[in-house]
C-alpha cells in the first residue's frame, strides 16, 4: 500500500472507480482497491476508514458503446456467430454496470451504520464483477470484436438513479431483482454456447453464474438485516419497493433453486410477476 493509497477512505476509493471511464482501467482500479481493502482487513494494523464521499449521479463511461433505448437495441439470431458476439457484448455491458453499482452502493451509503461485513461483501462483489467484465471482453476479442463495437442498453443505471437516497430500495431492486434475473437467464446462455462448442465462453459463464449467487445473497442478507434492525416485515416491504422502483414486470420462468440458495424465497417474487404493471422506459 502506498502512502497515497493508505490516505484514501473506502468511500473515496469507490468514487475514484466511478469516475474512471475506460472499462479496463476501471476494473484494474477496482481490483487494486479490493486487494488493498482485503489486505487491510487481514492485517488489522493498517485499517482503511470507511469515510464518506460525494459520488457522481452517473459513473464515467467510455464514448462507445452507443447507449440506446432497450427497444432500439438491434436483435440478432443467437445461434449465429454475430448473435453470440451480441450476447457477449450485452453481458460485458451488464458486468461493467455491476462494477459501478457495487462501488456506488459503498460510496453512496457509507454513512449508513452497517457492520464491517457489509463493506467486505460489496467490495468482494465489485471485485468479482470486474473479473466478469474482463472475462467477457477477452471472449469478445477472441471473436474478433470488443466492448463498444455494438450499441448497448441505456436503462441499466436507472434503478441506481431512482434509489440514490433509499438504501432499502437499492438492495431490493439491484441485487434482489436485477441480479436475480441473471440467475434465471444464465443457464440458457450457457446451453447456447455449449451447443456452439465454445468451451472457453462456457467456462467463463460458469464462473459468473456461480459467483452471482453470492451477490444476490448479499442483497438479501443486508435487506433482511435492515428490516430486522427496524422491526419491519421484509416481504411486504420488498413488494412495495419493487413496485415503486422496478420498471416492468418480473418475468418467469424463475430459477427457484438458485434464488432460494441466494436467500430469496418464492413468495417474494412470484406474487410480483402478475401484480406489477408494465411501465414504459423513459
Amino acid at each position: 500500500m502506498t502512502s497515497q493509497d493508505s490516505a484514501l477512505t473506502l468511500a473515496q476509493m469507490a468514487t475514484n472507480v466511478l469516475q474512471t471511464a475506460d472499462g479496463r482501467a476501471k476494473t484494474a482500479l477496482s481490483h487494486s482497491y479490493a486487494a488493498l481493502w482485503r489486505a487491510s482487513r487481514e492485517d488489522g494494523a493498517t485499517p482503511i476508514e470507511i469515510g464518506t464521499a460525494n459520488p457522481p449521479l452517473r459513473p464515467a463511461r467510455p464514448e462507445k458503446p452507443e447507449l440506446l433505448s432497450p427497444r432500439d437495441v438491434p436483435k440478432r439470431k443467437p445461434g449465429s456467430p454475430e448473435g453470440r458476439i451480441a450476447i457477449l457484448h450485452a453481458i460485458a455491458h451488464i458486468e461493467l454496470n455491476a462494477v459501478d453499482l457495487h462501488w456506488d452502493l459503498i460510496a453512496r451509503f457509507s454513512h449508513v451504520p452497517f457492520p464491517i461485513g457489509f463493506f467486505d461483501d460489496w467490495v468482494r462483489a465489485a471485485d468479482e464483477e470486474s473479473k466478469h467484465y474482463n472475462l467477457m471482453c477477452d471472449r469478445l476479442e477472441d471473436y474478433g470484436s470488443f466492448y463498444g463495437a455494438l450499441p448497448a442498453h441505456a436503462g441499466m443505471w436507472q434503478a441506481a438513479e431512482e434509489t440514490v437516497d433509499d438504501i432499502m430500495g437499492r438492495l431490493a431492486v439491484v441485487p434482489m431483482v436485477l441480479e436475480a434475473r441473471g440467475l434465471d437467464v444464465t443457464p440458457g446462455m450457457i446451453k447456447l454456447f455449449q451447443q456452439a462448442k465454445d468451451k472457453d465462453t462456457v467456462a467463463a459463464l460458469d464462473v459468473i453464474y456461480a459467483e452471482e449467487v453470492g451477490h444476490v445473497s448479499y442483497g438479501s442478507k443486508w435487506f433482511h438485516f435492515l428490516c430486522g434492525r427496524d422491526n419491519i416485515d421484509p416481504k411486504p416491504l420488498f413488494h412495495q419497493l419493487v413496485t415503486k422502483y422496478f420498471h416492468g414486470g418480473l418475468k418467469p420462468p424463475f430459477n427457484d433453486e438458485k434464488r432460494a440458495e441466494a436467500g430469496i424465497p418464492p413468495d417474494f417474487y412470484w406474487p410480483l410477476a402478475d401484480e406489477i404493471p408494465a411501465k414504459k422506459h423513459k
